[in-house]
């Protein structure tokens, strides 16, 4: 894992996803409390890569929600959204931009990131509302499109057992990102869109969308010599 899945969650969060700024070479005690989940491997090889901690050496709670601070965070971190490339006269803060998303805070940086990096959020955008699946889907697939990292390809959709339940404008960012192995359905065919994600639900894509990320920039060896 080269990039930065995760960077320090601070303020008013006792039980936040944490997330670290950099990978931390030193051996981690493992997750006593994601044995037996889906992608409990993949949350502690971030874990273990130094990407992410518990709420305690040896605790994760991964059924806790995740809420839009800390969703957005880990998609600008994750994704390594920057604005290394745009030169400002003053500037952007986030009370620029939305009515409830507080300047000088822990999570202000993030929110400015992903609103310069195609990450399309509502004016009023409230930062300790839970995330629902589809909203989370939503943000992550627009980081990765904005990216670079979405073929133009047609793709077969996946047929979804409660299409019905989907947010019309989410439709086309879920089925990508089941398409492209980011997000799985349950195990009666469900997504579940309205669904508060959940810690595990969130790392687990993430993990899925960097290793994407990465199989998708990778250089492509030819299987004969060029002449």
């Amino acid at each position: 894992m080269k990039k930065n899945i995760l960077a320090t969650f601070t303020a008013g969060a006792l039980l936040t996803l944490s997330l670290s700024a950099g990978p931390i070479h030193a051996d981690q005690a493992q997750f006593t409390d994601i044995q037996g989940i889906a992608g409990a491997d993949k949350i502690e090889s971030l874990h273990q890569d130094g990407f992410i901690k518990g709420v305690s050496d040896s605790m994760f709670k991964p059924e806790l929600e995740l809420n839009t601070a800390q969703g957005i965070q880990l998609i600008a971190d994750g994704l390594d959204l920057n604005l290394d490339t745009i030169r400002f006269i003053k500037m952007p803060v986030p009370s620029d931009y939305f009515s409830a998303v507080k300047d000088g805070v822990w999570y202000s940086d993030a929110f400015i990131r992903a609103q310069y990096n195609g990450i399309k959020m509502p004016q009023d955008i409230d930062p300790s509302k839970p995330l629902t699946r589809e909203q989370y889907t939503l943000f992550l697939m627009q980081g990765i499109e904005a990216k670079g990292g979405l073929p133009m390809i047609k793709i077969k959709p996946v047929d979804i057992a409660d299409e019905q339940e989907l947010t019309a404008e989410y439709q086309g960012a879920v089925q990508r990102s089941l398409v492209l192995k980011i997000n799985e359905l349950d195990a009666e065919g469900n997504f579940n869109p309205k669904q508060s994600i959940t810690r595990a639900e969130a790392a687990i894509m993430m993990y899925n969308a960097i290793e994407y990320m990465d199989s998708f920039h990778a250089p492509q060896i030819p299987e004969t010599p060029e002449k």
